[in-house]
């Protein structure tokens, strides 16, 4: 079975449903709150997991409740968890409004995941075993740059989501294979609004990058290469909490599967559709079989 490992934050999601979101000094009433497990690591983990791969996690929870929430959530979608510490104090949290048209905002508190500030032992074994290692910016950079170079050390695919975006030394690039920002992210990293441009100025530091678009799809650019885009199937909105992890962790898998880049995107691309449609972030991601389905009746239903 293909092998992921994740490097990131786990983060309990607190989340407010709101018909629209407020403005700076408004209150507005919500129609539901819900507490569900996120973190950019974790729910790349989680859709790594659902998607068909063997999945282990590094990083940390707090010695509060929400951190064995977040152990347990983890260890029952498949995850392994011997390499996710526990510290003392808070875990992480995720402050989140979802609006009417499926739009986030979102406030990260750290907590546990800033104590990620390097490889504690056996995490560097572990990413040598792995076919892929799955990198987000949730946690401290140094801890992103130490398993970076020890995947780059052992032959290990690296994938960045950089995000949230911040400036990323050149150290870090030369260790990551794959670059996977949103187009607001190319555009922050670039200074260049269109995706096109900014992914191909992205090609001096990195050998590939995929720009995700939103209900758009995604932009694949790799040096010497034409740029390609591949469509996302339509569909309704109803929370775009974790969408973006969706897509990357299902891409993972794909690749380290050995599929083509085109099928790969097509194929994260359902899942991170089917994601959308459904509220939360870990508790929207679809499983194996309700891609492979879905991608099949995508597939009849353009031919």
């Amino acid at each position: 079975m293909t092998h992921i490992a994740v490097l990131g934050s786990t983060n309990m999601d607190l989340v407010a449903y709101v018909a629209k979101a407020p403005q700076r000094g408004e209150t507005v009433t919500g129609r539901e709150f819900r507490t569900i497990p996120g973190g950019k690591g974790a729910n790349q983990a989680v859709a790594a997991a659902h998607a068909g791969a063997d999945v282990s996690m590094i990083g940390a929870v707090g010695a509060d409740a929400f951190g064995s929430q977040l152990r347990t959530t983890l260890e029952h979608s498949g995850v392994d968890t011997d390499h996710l510490r526990t510290t003392e104090g808070p875990s992480g949290t995720a402050h989140i409004v979802v609006d009417d048209e499926g739009g986030n905002e979102i406030v990260v508190i750290p907590g546990a995941n800033g104590t990620v500030d390097h490889l504690a032992p056996g995490d560097e074994a572990l990413i040598a075993g792995a076919d892929a290692l799955l990198l987000q910016l949730e946690i401290p950079l140094a801890a992103v740059l130490a398993g970076a170079e020890a995947a780059r050390r052992h032959g290990v695919r690296t994938i960045l989501t950089p995000s949230p975006v911040q400036s990323l030394p050149p150290e870090l690039l030369a260790s990551i294979d794959l670059l996977v920002p949103n187009e607001h992210e190319a555009a922050a990293l670039t200074g260049l609004t269109d995706p096109r441009d900014a992914a191909t100025a992205l090609l001096d530091q990195v050998p590939e990058v995929v720009v995700t678009l939103g209900a758009a799809g995604s932009l694949y650019a790799s040096r010497g290469a034409e740029p390609f885009t591949v469509p996302a199937p339509r569909v309704t909105a109803v929370d775009s909490t974790g969408v973006g992890d969706t897509f990357v962790g299902t891409l993972a898998v794909a690749l380290a599967e050995g599929r083509p880049m085109r099928a790969a995107l097509a194929w994260a691309s359902t899942a991170a559709s089917m994601s959308v449609q459904r509220p939360g972030a870990s508790s929207s991601m679809p499983y194996r079989s309700e891609i492979d389905a879905q991608a099949a009746s995508n597939t009849r239903h353009t031919s």
